[in-house]
């Protein structure tokens, strides 16, 4: 087993060796939120008015979120030559030198935040986002800990503690933070996202219950359906597994670990290969290049006494994964059986 941080969530995988069915699939969950709805009022409105500097600023923000780098530059740089003692046009400025991988730039954007508001919070959390990404734990841990002095709730300051505090090993120390931090904001997603996954690799069932508040804050969401679903699925209860990844099938038809994993289940833990095989073969209806699928199907098919239909995916499987040794070795198992094609 191990665990990856994306965006500061705990991803499970469980890696499946061996001539038997690959691991359930990972995926990570990503949603882009579309913010053109209203880029032509505000075009209109800086027409109209193209000496406000919060028009630009908000433009800027706007260009962010769809990942239009140079265009938000460019305007939250107008915003500043207009007016270079607000604060937020800074943080705006930091935000955006950050994604374009400027790191220094974006130092030195939160240092002059922070000089023209020194009670700024945002300019400080901010500061110690940095800080964790540029691995500097010592300033992190300064940056927050003189926030929490100020004001002791103050829940991102808690969840960007705990995690400089697990990228430092000190996982008794994380979780207690995130205890904090959702004990102080109960709608924090992240947070419960965060202790599930933590509680997950250790197989603990209080990830159960961090899951299931991260669903209460965001209802269906995938990424907390997906690690709820793997959860159940590494502590046995395979039937709380499969109807998870149903809900999660229901409500995103398209992604195509639901079906993948539901057949991972059936195949290899309640050995019912027809299930396996229709759940496999949802899988490859979303995706027809998922070449895993078509392995696991094919050995589904070979324990189902359907060696030429298995013979078919294993075939399958080595055009989309060439010298992929686990349909190299279903093959060699089907000759050896004597399965002449």
């Amino acid at each position: 087993m191990r665990s990856s941080c994306s965006g500061f969530f705990l991803l499970l995988v469980i890696f499946f060796t061996g001539c038997g069915p690959v691991q359930p699939a990972s995926e990570e969950v990503s949603s882009v939120d579309s913010t053109g709805f209203y880029m032509e009022e505000l075009n209109q409105a800086i027409a109209d008015d193209d000496r406000n500097p919060d028009l630009y600023n908000e433009r800027a923000n706007l260009f962010l979120l769809e990942l239009e780098f140079n265009r938000a530059l460019k305007d939250i740089n107008k915003a500043i030559s207009l007016n270079d003692k607000n604060p937020d046009y800074y943080i705006t400025l930091s935000d955006i030198q950050l994604l374009m991988g400027h790191t220094e730039n974006c130092l030195t954007a939160l240092n002059r935040a922070s000089a023209l508001d020194p009670d700024s919070q945002e300019a400080r959390l901010k500061l110690a986002k940095l800080y964790i990404i540029l691995h500097n734990y010592t300033e992190t841990f300064r940056v927050i800990n003189e926030l929490i002095a100020r004001d002791d709730y103050n829940p991102r300051a808690y969840f960007l503690r705990a995690i400089a505090n697990l990228e430092t090993g000190d996982t008794a120390r994380a979780v207690g933070d995130l205890m904090k931090a959702v004990d102080q904001d109960q709608q924090f997603y992240d947070a419960y996202m965060q202790l599930g996954g933590l509680f997950s690799l250790r197989n603990d069932p209080l990830a159960e219950g961090y899951f299931i508040n991260a669903l209460r804050v965001r209802p269906d969401n995938k990424e907390a359906l997906y690690l709820l679903g793997m959860y159940y699925q590494n502590t046995e209860q395979f039937e709380n597994a499969l109807q998870t990844y149903q809900r999660l099938y229901t409500t995103s038809p398209g992604f195509r670990n639901a079906p993948y994993n539901k057949g991972y289940i059936y195949l290899v833990y309640l050995t019912d290969f027809p299930m396996a095989i229709d759940a496999f073969t949802e899988a490859i209806r979303i995706d027809s290049g998922y070449a895993d699928a078509f392995f696991n199907r094919g050995y589904a098919y070979e324990l189902n006494g359907q060696p030429d239909l298995a013979y078919d995916d294993y075939k399958t499987t080595l055009k989309l994964d060439v010298n992929n040794p686990r349909a190299i070795a279903g093959l060699n198992r089907l000759d050896q059986a004597g399965y002449v094609r």
